[in-house]
């Protein structure tokens, strides 16, 4: 992600080590920091939720009850207030800085956004809430969007700045939100299936992709009509359940290719598509090869 010429024009080298350029608006502030030497066990806190991302290079990062892992571009992480970060920069360079976003929202925003979402957009069996443990996950096009917009805009001279960044903060606290309830719905549905719907289907879809799954199948098992299951679907994980479905059945694909003795004709028909051209469409949208390129390319 290439920040804007305007974000680090007026900054100053203090330091080889967390060089931090910051802008405000009324609910948020955004930092960038550059290290420019290897360094390790640097500590950083804020006040507010933060937003951190990774624009360059790598960090390695050690947070309470989380084991260390490497924080790399295209990786947000979402903390809670006054959470203490432990950073590593084992590849910061003088010529080649490492750079991070940190951008802190206000808690109020943060409570206004939940308080709208659970008032016109419920979730069907829970209430939305904003994460208060660290959060860590890859974006997606649409937040890496929102990011690279924030940045822009923290920097323009415009009377509607705040105006304009509120709306981008809102659906920024949003599409996380469903983000993080895609991330708790797909990988813990063995213990929610049994008390939310949406983590019931998510399970017998993975055990059923080989059939001919339809939203009125679907929408029957949670006894819901199929535009409210869609619209359900959607509001909470940020996908339809077509494009989750096919996203699921891909995955599967890619699991049965690495055996080469694993024909695309039988791969595809186990998966559940009814079509070798609409197959590789998919899985060539989804991994950018073929999935012959895909098996050959395992097999080198």
């Amino acid at each position: 992600m290439l920040l804007p010429n305007k974000f680090l024009k007026n900054r100053r080298l203090e330091t080889l080590v967390e060089n931090q350029t910051s802008y405000a608006v009324e609910s948020a502030a955004m930092h960038v920091f550059e290290t420019h030497q290897e360094a390790e066990q640097i500590l950083l806190k804020f006040n507010e939720p933060v937003l951190a991302s990774m624009l360059v290079g790598k960090k390695v990062m050690h947070l309470e009850n989380m084991t260390a892992f490497d924080f790399l571009p295209g990786e947000s992480l979402v903390l809670p207030s006054n959470e203490v970060m432990c950073i590593d920069f084992p590849e910061a360079q003088m010529d080649n800085p490492t750079k991070c976003l940190a951008m802190t929202i206000a808690e109020d925003k943060i409570r206004e956004t939940v308080n709208f979402l659970n008032e016109s957009r419920a979730k069907v069996d829970d209430e939305w809430q904003f994460t208060d443990y660290n959060f860590h996950f890859t974006n997606d096009i649409a937040i890496q969007q929102i990011i690279h917009r924030l940045l822009f805009l923290f920097t323009e001279d415009h009377l509607s700045k705040d105006v304009f960044a509120d709306f981008m903060l809102r659906e920024l606290i949003i599409r996380i939100l469903q983000t993080e309830a895609k991330k708790i719905y797909t990988e813990k549905t063995m213990q929610l299936s049994s008390t939310h719907r949406l983590a019931y289907i998510i399970e017998y879809i993975r055990k059923n992709l080989s059939k001919n799954l339809t939203i009125k199948e679907l929408s029957d098992k949670v006894f819901m009509s199929e535009s409210n299951f869609h619209r359900v679907f959607k509001n909470e994980l940020n996908i339809s359940p077509i494009d989750f479905i096919n996203n699921e059945r891909i995955k599967l694909a890619t699991s049965l290719l690495q055996d080469p003795n694993n024909k695309i004709k039988d791969v595809y028909s186990a998966c559940g598509f009814n079509s070798l051209s609409y197959f590789i469409r998919m899985f060539k949208r989804k991994e950018q090869l073929s999935p012959k390129e895909y098996q050959s390319k395992l097999q080198r």
